[in-house]
């Protein structure tokens, strides 16, 4: 029997860092939304990371001010850092967290918490992608968020659509439950959890969401590009390899791997994250002199023959000479394959955003690449490096 709403309980996560020109005024909007509005029991958290400005001060001044209303501390910056901190402790029924712009408007958070109160979910997230969803923001982020979200989905088989809206929440036990098993503690947080969840069978709930955007936004895109591959690559090598393996019971079962893949996959994850940030590396050098496509050409063409000789030896296990020259030859097919769907991106990136920055570029480069990775893998594992063509069996 459900629990009156009454007696049930939601914290709600703020994670702050110098943002004292609109904490008060969001944290005072939110609070009496959530006091007029909301049907359940609620706690504000502000979780303060080391802001270095007046965000402290007017944290502990909304906590003595507002009922239901709390404010950590922490001594280091990192969005996961916070969630992390409050959830693990927390005693609701469950947690979740807004961004501190409330971009996304609030009609939307009973819809995202109900299917975990109700026990028909166990994670919610609010996505901007879906339909339903009313979203304003420039073709910039727009084209960033797309390309950020296709590459976790052709990269990693993920199936929610929305990695990065800040606007999630929990079932307290499967929150604590999976946060030993994440490892990052800033931006990458979100998708880890996510990652997990779905590896483990847990229901995702997605709601759609009217969103603004945020115009005072400080995130460095290409760094925040670069951390994600690197999680991407590390999230490959643990859930793969069986390390992610936390006790969460499942729902359903677990797909099973074709024999050998599971081995394969996290050392192909490695050598495509080095190989990608070579080419990206080679990209950037060469486009101040050359145009996008032809500096985008020669940087796959280097990397391409590197990746298909590491590939041979570190993936699939194939040494001595014999056959290299028609492994480079079906490895080349794929450099194809990636120039082609590479090339269409920077295509579609100059007519949608004339005169995108070098690091727009680069993410569209990330997003054509992932798409080719899982080509350049299935033609790798089935074809050119086929155990029946190469005289190995499948490790």
């Amino acid at each position: 029997m459900t629990a009156p709403a009454r007696t049930r309980l939601v914290e709600i996560v703020i994670p702050v860092h110098n943002e004292q020109r609109v904490l008060a005024e969001s944290v005072r909007r939110l609070h009496a939304y959530l006091t007029a509005e909301f049907p359940y029991g609620f706690r504000i958290t502000i979780a303060d990371n080391a802001s270095t400005d007046a965000t402290w001060p007017i944290a502990v001044g909304l906590s003595r001010e507002l009922p239901r209303v709390s404010a950590v501390h922490l001594d280091g910056k990192g969005r996961g850092r916070a969630l992390r901190l409050v959830w693990s402790a927390s005693d609701a029924d469950v947690v979740g967290y807004m961004d501190v712009d409330l971009s996304t408007d609030l009609d939307a958070f009973l819809p995202l918490v109900a299917p975990l109160l109700s026990g028909h979910s166990d994670l919610a997230i609010g996505t901007r992608l879906s339909r339903g969803a009313n979203v304003v923001r420039g073709p910039k982020r727009e084209f960033i968020s797309r390309t950020y979200n296709l590459l976790l989905r052709s990269a990693l088989g993920a199936r929610f659509s929305d990695a990065q809206c800040g606007f999630k929440a929990a079932r307290t036990e499967i929150a604590q439950a999976l946060l030993p098993a994440v490892e990052d503690e800033e931006w990458f947080f979100d998708t880890e959890l996510l990652l997990l969840a779905e590896r483990h069978g847990l229901r995702i709930h997605e709601v759609p969401v009217d969103w603004v955007d945020d115009s005072d936004s400080r995130v460095d895109i290409l760094r925040t590009a670069l951390d994600d591959l690197r999680g991407m690559a590390r999230m490959a090598r643990k859930t793969l390899s069986g390390a992610a393996r936390i006790p969460v019971p499942p729902r359903v079962r677990l797909a099973r791997l074709p024999e050998g893949m599971a081995r394969q996959l996290p050392v192909f994850a490695v050598i495509g994250v080095v190989s990608t940030l070579a080419h990206l590396g080679l990209f950037v050098l060469l486009r101040p002199v050359t145009p996008a496509v032809v500096a985008n050409g020669v940087a796959m063409l280097v990397t391409a023959v590197a990746n298909t000789a590491a590939n041979r030896r570190f993936t699939f296990g194939v040494t001595g000479r014999a056959g290299v020259v028609r492994h480079q030859l079906g490895g080349g097919l794929a450099f194809l394959v990636g120039l082609l769907l590479s090339t269409g991106g920077l295509a579609l990136l100059d007519r949608f955003a004339p005169g995108a920055p070098t690091a727009a570029e680069a993410v569209a480069l990330v997003a054509a690449n992932a798409l080719a990775t899982l080509v350049r893998f299935l033609l790798l594992r089935a074809w050119v490096f086929n155990p029946r063509r190469t005289g190995k069996g499948t490790r």
